[in-house]
């Protein structure tokens, strides 16, 4: 597959269809390592199994293809520093080609296969990130694109303005908090307490320092990192409004997640590119040919190493490492006899 060159070999495991389902899953999940991980830290249990496994056998008793949802592809980031532009790009058309091989991958255990929604969160907290509300429809009708030029036909999008028609961006926001948000001080308690929680805002409001500290002149960090704080318990908020939402209109669906997860959380974590950075994703970051694949890094990454810019239909599309033909590989390689 195309995030890690996953082959039916490797992915071929006796046992059941649910079972051989959710390894094949399980095999890309982004892992947030705790105390209570475990035994599972480097692999699964049976009691990641079990969390899981009694959605996948209803969805192989009706006969019908798994469905999985999963909130991503809000908009690129703002932060010239990570990302090409406003629009998605070969992060996001090999992230896409993932999670379609994916479902083409369960035929191989489960002959109907799996279905994903992508429930763009990008309307949910764009006013918090700094991302206008035309710039997160333009993002999502050109991913709408990259899903039809990749045939990508188990795969389909959900956003606020399914969940809320007719209303502004504004009043969408307000319906949802109203409905399925807790208190920002409920969030901020949640995360002192829990350790998940915690790397959970750990990781939120590093995105939003990084982003805020690159558009920001004349400030200092201590002051953008106050501001940042307050702003990521309120992206959480909504966040968790949003999975709630979606549980609410999708409660059969199997949870994936583009955050790291402990691993006895009732969503599973996901990468759907090489990455060195576990919490790195597509609106992130770009795309790097490095020889060996088409990995994940920020843009001021690849342009460290002196990585080339590459276009695609007159639009910047991905980077290519320095000296990266001297490790390709031959297509065709000769065997001994």
């Amino acid at each position: 597959m195309t995030a890690s060159h996953l082959s039916l070999e490797e992915g071929t495991m006796s046992g059941s269809p649910a079972d051989d389902i959710l390894r094949l899953v399980f095999s890309f999940r982004r892992l947030a390592h705790g105390p209570a991980d475990g035994d599972c830290a480097a692999g699964t249990c049976e009691e990641c199994y079990a969390l899981h496994r009694p959605k996948v056998e209803r969805f192989i008793e009706q006969g019908v293809p798994l469905h999985f949802v999963i909130p991503a592809f809000p908009a690129k980031s703002p932060n010239p520093q990570k990302v090409l532009g406003t629009l998605p790009d070969m992060a996001e058309r090999i992230s896409l080609e993932f999670l379609q091989e994916l479902c083409d991958y369960t035929r191989h255990y489960y002959e109907p296969g799996a279905r994903i929604t992508i429930c763009s969160d990008g309307h949910v907290f764009s006013d918090l990130v700094g991302v206008p509300d035309e710039t997160v429809r333009a993002y999502g009708t050109e991913l709408e694109a990259v899903l039809a030029a990749i045939g990508a036909d188990a795969i389909n999008t959900y956003g606020l303005e399914d969940a809320f028609p007719g209303f502004p961006y504004e009043e969408q926001r307000s319906m949802l908090t109203s409905h399925y948000a807790v208190p920002v001080e409920e969030v901020r308690a949640r995360t002192l307490a829990d350790p998940g929680a915690r790397d959970i805002f750990g990781g939120i409001h590093r995105f939003l320092f990084e982003d805020r500290m690159a558009l920001s002149t004349g400030r200092s960090r201590n002051s953008v990192r106050e501001e940042t704080k307050s702003l990521a318990y309120q992206v959480i908020q909504r966040s968790d409004a949003w999975s709630h939402l979606v549980e609410d209109f999708f409660p059969e669906a199997l949870r994936l997640s583009i955050h790291p997860q402990v691993s006895h959380s009732p969503k599973i974590g996901i990468h759907m590119m090489r990455t060195r950075d576990n919490w790195l994703t597509p609106w992130h970051g770009v795309a790097l040919d490095d020889g060996e694949g088409i990995r994940l890094v920020k843009r001021h990454e690849a342009e460290r190493m002196g990585a080339t810019l590459v276009m695609r239909g007159g639009r910047v599309s991905h980077y290519i490492a320095p000296n990266v033909s001297a490790s390709v590989k031959p297509l065709i390689e000769e065997v001994a006899s």
